[in-house]
């Protein structure tokens, strides 16, 4: 292996990922279990396509703390669709939920771009403005399993493989997984293939040279945000289909969980740095952690003061890190 590659923030990661599993199934285990560890992979789906979007938003030097109050309102709205239109299938409930989100991400874009606001403060703003009007307009109860819509459980319960244990008990790979593996590839794609992916990083890394050798700031800004937006909505769709369940308070304080996998996976508060491969391994390093909290039998509050010190460490070395390169 190459002294460059050991270099990379994934490799780091991926060995620090590693280390921590290795650990992990030493203390306990029962971490190792196919059904624990088919658990852990379909835990990553929700929170790791929400990553991807807050990915391309903080790589062009942003925040966007918006993205779950968009998620529930997409999902909470479709589902209530469905319910009063009568309306099963999953294409045409899917395409919504994310031109949903896809609206409120351009709102998010507008402010940021047309007023020159501070995207925390924007962000801030609409998250609140949204589960403000979704609890007091639309309504507090939840979609139950016996009203949802018979499709999104169908779709949201496909099985890759399952299997049995000698005590009789199933447990199987959720398909959910190649769709967030799809996304993946796709935002990938965008940022490492074409142009706008490289005004992406240009933004993020000096927004007045971006500007100087071409690169669009308004585009730049409207796609990051329509983009986390759109991965939201659909998102929170996916999460409903998954637990067969529609809760307007859905996903409170996600936030932290998911801007901690993307700094975790070594993306940088100040832009212009970050990868999905990175993300993708700083979302399963953060959901393994939790998991295997819960495992141990960790209170919640206690797992919250985990979350809070990775975001800190992984906040302060990528901060050293980025120090080190400018000197």
């Amino acid at each position: 292996m190459s002294l460059s590659v050991l270099r990379r923030s994934e490799t780091v990661i991926a060995l620090v990922l590693l280390a921590a599993m290795l650990l992990i199934g030493l203390i306990n285990p029962a971490f190792w279990n196919l059904a624990n560890l088919f658990s852990l992979a379909r835990s990553n789906v929700v929170i790791g396509i929400m990553a991807l979007g807050v990915l391309t938003v903080m790589i062009s030097g942003g925040i966007d703390v918006s993205f779950p109050a968009f998620a529930v309102a997409a999902m909470y709205l479709t589902v209530r669709a469905m319910v009063a239109w009568d309306w099963q299938g999953v294409a045409g409930p899917f395409v919504m939920a994310t031109a949903i989100g896809l609206a409120l991400g351009l709102i998010n874009a507008a402010f940021v771009y047309g007023l020159r606001m501070i995207p925390l403060i924007v962000t801030l703003g609409t998250g609140s403005l949204v589960r403000g009007f979704l609890l007091g307009v639309v309504g507090t109860s939840q979609v139950n399993i016996d009203r949802m819509p018979k499709s999104l459980i169908a779709f949201g319960s496909t099985e890759l493989t399952s299997l049995s244990d000698p005590a009789g008990g199933h447990f199987a790979l959720s398909a959910m997984l190649l769709i967030y593996l799809a996304m993946a590839l796709l935002v990938h794609f965008l940022l490492t293939h074409t142009m706008l992916g490289r005004g992406i990083y240009a933004l993020g890394s000096d927004g007045e040279a971006a500007r100087r050798v071409g690169f669009d700031r308004r585009l730049t800004i409207f796609v990051v945000y329509a983009l986390a937006g759109a991965l939201a909505g659909f998102a929170g769709l996916l999460h409903g289909a998954m637990i067969w369940l529609a809760n307007p308070r859905d996903f409170n304080g996600l936030e932290l969980d998911v801007i901690a996998a993307v700094v975790l996976g070594g993306a940088s508060i100040f832009g212009g740095r970050g990868s999905v491969l990175g993300t993708m391994l700083g979302v399963f390093m953060l959901v393994m952690v939790s998991n295997s909290l819960i495992i141990m039998h960790i209170a919640t509050t206690w797992q919250r003061v985990v979350v809070g010190f990775i975001v800190i460490i992984a906040t302060a070395a990528t901060s050293w890190r980025d120090r080190r390169r400018i000197a």
